[in-house]
């Protein structure tokens, strides 16, 4: 049965596309998934949301054959299936879409959507014919790229595209799409989310991943919770806010999530910055940060908020008149002099600039740190050990092994551990740039309460965020940035998400004194 039979069965009810049943997964001892039951509808969108650690990419691949259940079963229109590997599901028409990139870097843009099923002519390779069906396919799901483009030059957020490309090549009962968005821009993730909507219009049923609450609450027509490799159950959608999904994901109250907001202490500025000019980023950029402080820098993307950290770190070019880091002027800026004035950075790339995937997690850990950790030339391994398992149990980083690569923890590990990098240098001021970014619930609050843990010790934190609520809720101070210059600087009552959202699109201060 095709997906058009499937959409415009004639039963009034939606044909379900696939079925699991008691779905068990286990390695060895460690049961990792248990008594997973769940439908996906023919031209609906099913949402699987849950906690790092909770079971999502398990049952994500044994839905899609990478992986064989240890027990229960698979049902499609025909009967019960069992997948011996991913390729027999795909034949089947299920294909799933990685997070991760699983494109051939060194081949171009339609020799991987093509790759193992390459269209000939005659004896040759028809790559008119690939790269015609190609620019098709990229137009579709808003891509930039080109099919003669090498994969490995592309930027991240593209070479994901062509992933979600390579999946629409064939006619599709079922797409799982796993943290599709978690590397797209906002008008990415607009593009594919009306792609999402599109194929459910043709009778495709999306199985969706996302840490992200509002894209699930605005395209799952159900959702499905999973908590410790188990079920909490399934929803419609139009029962569920955002707030009781991420509850039902925890298993408690978020009335916590945010720490208690301190009393506002106006201490000596830490951080002086003034006339800071950023090359094609900022072109004003005077602030400053207090002890005990955590700053808030706010605005839309493309306001010029992480240029403004890069170019005072030196990391990209910029001139300043002056800044002071502990009341000590601050010359010749580069992140080595600013680290030893005091200053520590956290990158919203987690991957490309903060660490180093493929090595395991001591050096990751102790790098910025060496001088401290292993004086001389000599390493000395039993010290990263030691200090590689205090900052396990100090910033509670999960790990199956001490000696896994850092490429190997979800999202919130990698977090914590970048956390617990930063800190081996003992900073008085620390900037992190998107503190939580494609971070499960559960660990966005532990996080915000090491940010919460540092500042009550007197150091002073800037934190970066497009999340307007954690924003309001973490700030005792949000400037907010508007086409390369500061438009606002909100205090007390002032921050909250609608003056933030107000500053950010119109360039006034609130509502209140952009009418006066």
């Amino acid at each position: 049965m095709t997906v058009q039979a499937l959409a415009h069965a004639p039963s009034g009810a939606a044909p379900l596309a696939m079925r699991a049943e008691g779905l068990c997964k286990a390695y060895g001892a460690i049961t990792v998934l248990s008594d997973i039951s769940l439908d996906i509808e023919a031209g609906e969108v099913h949402a699987v949301i849950g906690e790092n650690g909770a079971g999502k990419s398990t049952l994500m691949k044994l839905l899609s054959g990478h992986v064989a259940p240890t027990d229960g079963r698979l049902f499609m229109e025909n009967g019960s299936v069992a997948f011996a590997e991913a390729t027999e599901a795909e034949h089947a028409g299920v294909v799933l879409v990685h997070q991760e990139i699983l494109l051939a870097a060194d081949l171009t843009v339609a020799q991987n959507l093509f790759l193992g099923r390459e269209l000939t002519r005659g004896f040759m390779v028809d790559d008119k014919t690939m790269n015609r069906r190609t620019a098709a396919l990229l137009a579709r799901v808003g891509s930039v790229a080109r099919p003669t483009d090498r994969v490995g030059d592309l930027p991240l957020a593209q070479r994901q595209l062509v992933q979600i490309a390579r999946a629409l090549l064939e006619d599709r009962k079922i797409i799982i799409l796993d943290e599709p968005t978690a590397v797209l821009a906002n008008d990415e993730v607009a593009a594919l989310l009306e792609i999402v909507r599109s194929l459910r219009e043709q009778g495709v049923g999306i199985l969706y991943i996302s840490h992200r609450l509002n894209e699930v609450q605005a395209l799952a027509d159900r959702i499905t919770v999973l908590r410790d490799g188990r079920m909490v159950g399934t929803w419609p959608a139009s029962e569920l806010s955002q707030r009781r999904m991420a509850e039902l994901m925890v298993g408690r109250e978020l009335s916590m999530l945010y720490p208690e907001k301190r009393p506002v202490v106006a201490g000596e500025p830490v951080l002086s910055v003034t006339d800071l000019v950023v090359d094609d980023g900022v072109s004003q950029g005077s602030f400053s940060l207090r002890a005990g402080e955590v700053l808030g820098i706010g605005g839309m993307i493309g306001s010029g908020r992480t240029e403004l950290i890069e170019g005072l770190l030196g990391l990209r070019p910029s001139h300043a008149r002056r800044v002071e880091v502990n009341g000590r002027e601050i010359v010749h800026r580069s992140v080595r002099s600013l680290m030893a004035a005091g200053l520590a950075y956290l990158t919203e790339d987690r991957k490309g600039k903060g660490l180093l995937v493929d090595a395991s997690l001591a050096p990751n850990l102790t790098l910025q740190a060496l001088d401290g950790v292993n004086p001389g030339v000599v390493l000395q391994q039993r010290r990263e050990v030691a200090e590689l398992k205090k900052a396990v149990s100090d910033y509670d980083i999960r790990v199956r092994s001490l000696t896994l690569d850092a490429g190997k923890l979800s999202g919130g590990n990698q977090q914590k551990l970048l956390l617990a990098k930063i800190m081996m240098s003992s900073p008085s001021i620390i900037i992190i740039d998107e503190p939580t970014r494609g971070i499960d619930i559960g660990n966005k609050s532990q996080i915000y309460g090491f940010i919460d843990a540092m500042v009550r010790a007197g150091k002073a934190c800037i934190i970066i965020s497009s999340e307007m609520p954690e924003l309001v809720g973490l700030s005792d101070r949000v400037l907010v940035m508007r086409e390369g210059r500061f438009v606002a600087e909100l205090t007390g009552a002032e921050i909250n998400e609608e003056n933030v959202a107000y500053a950010a699109t119109t360039g006034r201060h609130t509502a209140a004194a952009g009418e006066a």
